[in-house]
């Protein structure tokens, strides 16, 4: 199995098994799963809209994950078999402000837009003021998940971790403290940047 360091505002999805690992502050990872195909894809988005100007690249999370289900289509997945589990959107700056901080709108960005797809969320670990670092299995479909407190706190019932689901492709499992760091670097040859 190879691995892949998913930087910012990039997505992934190859036909045969690969380790994806992310770091996700107030961005959000999504990770989709086909249990037929036994393939998954990643983004990792740091905004919730592209505004029209500019590129429309994975930056984004209407151009994320869009083009995700659009490349996993074309690896012979299908919209109504995929499964997503969400992660990120953390508050990592408390600022004291009512509006709605820019993890929040991520992950809201990400539970309409699935519901969009009719794609089920079958785990998340979203919000609350601690980053996350995942680990993302594209052949299986399980995540493993480390979380490290920032500044902001962890709300009630706001990133506690919690599994939704109980079969092998909705696995979360909170990595130790101790894990040692996987290497960041990586080619970028199976990075996807929005341009065609």
């Amino acid at each position: 199995m190879s691995d892949h360091y998913l930087y910012p505002g990039m997505l992934f999805a190859e036909p045969h098994p690969h380790r994806v690992t992310t770091v996700l502050g107030s961005c959000i990872a999504v990770c989709l799963f086909d249990p037929m195909c036994h393939i998954g894809g990643i983004n990792h988005y740091m905004l919730p809209l592209w505004n029209g100007e500019g590129l429309p690249t994975p930056r984004y999370g209407n151009v994320a994950i869009e083009l995700l289900v659009e490349r996993l289509q074309l690896l012979g997945c299908k919209a109504s078999r995929l499964q997503a589990k969400i992660f990120g959107g953390a508050a990592m700056w408390d600022n004291g402000s009512s509006s709605a901080s820019v993890g929040e709108r991520n992950i809201e960005l990400a539970w309409r837009i699935l519901d969009r797809y009719g794609i089920p969320v079958v785990s998340s670990d979203v919000g609350g003021g601690a980053s996350r670092k995942i680990i993302f299995f594209t052949g299986t479909g399980e995540v493993l998940l480390r979380r490290k407190q920032g500044s902001a706190p962890i709300g009630p019932g706001v990133g506690n971790g919690v599994a939704i689901g109980g079969n092998a492709c909705s696995a979360v499992v909170q990595l130790p403290t101790e894990t040692p760091e996987l290497p960041r670097a990586a080619t970028g040859k199976h990075s996807f940047s929005g341009r065609r």
